[in-house]
């Protein structure tokens, strides 16, 4: 039990907005859970909520078995990695990490052990008498990490502490972070805005859009099949239309999607004869070298070079679709070029969407 945290019909107003919306959420010991979304989806009030910082307006909080609701941020099992560190200018690396245990008024020769094993851990050995401003950002990331880490916390609370890493370094950190976590087998409540640093270091994902939790799933299942058209394009599931279902068959389902396109789908037992329906293809499983179903004629209109990888766009009638394409292959190509789109009914994806429950 310690370390699992279990968030109940949780809701949080501010004035007249309502930032988080009878959330519950599981988070089972030494399991890296992220919360996922856009600014203003409700991810960091939730976070808060979970260090005590705020207090819900309804639900419960509960952290290894125990309710902390009512309790204040001091005393709850947990610690906090922020976006902007709160590091002290005027302390040391190693003054820094003492800081809470100072606080707590443990022996200065425990003090001195744990913060030299925190920092150990952290790959700072040796740096502990540096000063905060002669050290790097990923450096002060790891201090950050060491501080609270040296409290040893059941739960560990992390606010896009990478937000202000260049991307190289954020990618070497999200690694280093994830190994990290598994070595310690602590619990962490992760919250990003980045889907890719989401699908390399969590366990599970929890998407969120309006206060509410979308969809909960671990990283590829959350990759290979988004539930809503919300999940879908904050994903980067480039192709979506609004159709209707004109016909089932075989175990396929005919979608005319409002734009004219006629998509064969893999009928997945939520597709209806005559219904309206949102449908997804990601831009990775249409090929323009191979041939399946689906085929579409269309043209090149545009480019978009990503170094190993080109973004084609494709004028199929009134619809353009997003294509992707290696370089190898796509070096041959060029705008204006007539081409043919192909992919499986597999590759379409059913989306449960509010505007066509309404």
């Amino acid at each position: 039990m310690k370390g699992a945290l279990s968030i109940r019909g949780v809701s949080k107003r501010y004035g007249d907005t309502l930032a988080v919306r009878d959330v519950s959420l599981e988070v089972e010991p030494g399991q890296f859970v992220t919360l996922l979304g856009p600014s203003g989806c409700g991810k960091t009030t939730l976070l808060r909520l979970v260090a005590g910082f705020e207090q819900p307006d309804a639900g419960r909080v509960w952290l290894s078995g125990q309710d902390v609701t009512s309790l204040p941020a001091h005393k709850r099992p947990v610690n906090t990695v922020f976006q902007q560190y709160a590091l002290f200018p005027h302390r040391t690396v190693f003054g820094n990490v003492a800081f809470g245990l100072e606080v707590r008024g443990v022996a200065k020769p425990e003090i001195q052990e744990r913060v030299e094993a925190a920092l150990e851990l952290v790959r700072l050995s040796g740096l502990g008498a540096r000063g905060i401003g002669e050290i790097s950002g990923g450096q002060k990331q790891r201090v950050a990490l060491a501080r609270a880490l040296v409290l040893e916390p059941e739960l560990l609370l992390l606010d896009e502490p990478m937000a202000a890493l260049d991307p190289k370094l954020r990618q070497k950190m999200q690694v280093e972070l994830k190994n990290l976590q598994e070595r310690l087998g602590i619990s962490f409540l992760f919250v990003t805005h980045d889907q890719d640093e989401a699908l390399v270091m969590a366990d599970r994902i929890a998407v969120m859009s309006h206060g509410r939790i979308e969809q909960l799933d671990g990283p590829e299942e959350l990759y290979e099949k988004p539930r809503t058209r919300f999940v879908a394009d904050f994903l980067g599931v480039a192709n979506l239309f609004r159709g209707t279902v004109e016909a089932l068959r075989d175990g396929i389902a005919r979608v005319r999607t409002d734009s004219g396109l006629a998509l064969d789908a893999a009928q997945d037992g939520g597709y209806r004869t005559g219904e309206a329906v949102w449908v997804g293809v990601r831009s990775e499983r249409i090929s323009l070298s191979e041939r399946s179903s689906n085929l579409l004629e269309g043209t090149i209109d545009d480019e978009i070079f990503l170094g190993d990888w080109t973004d084609w766009r494709v004028r199929v009638g009134a619809t353009i679709l997003s294509v992707g394409e290696g370089n190898v292959l796509a070096r041959a190509r060029r705008r204006g070029d007539v081409v043919t789109l192909s992919f499986p009914p597999e590759a379409v994806l059913r989306l449960e969407d509010q505007e066509l429950e309404a």
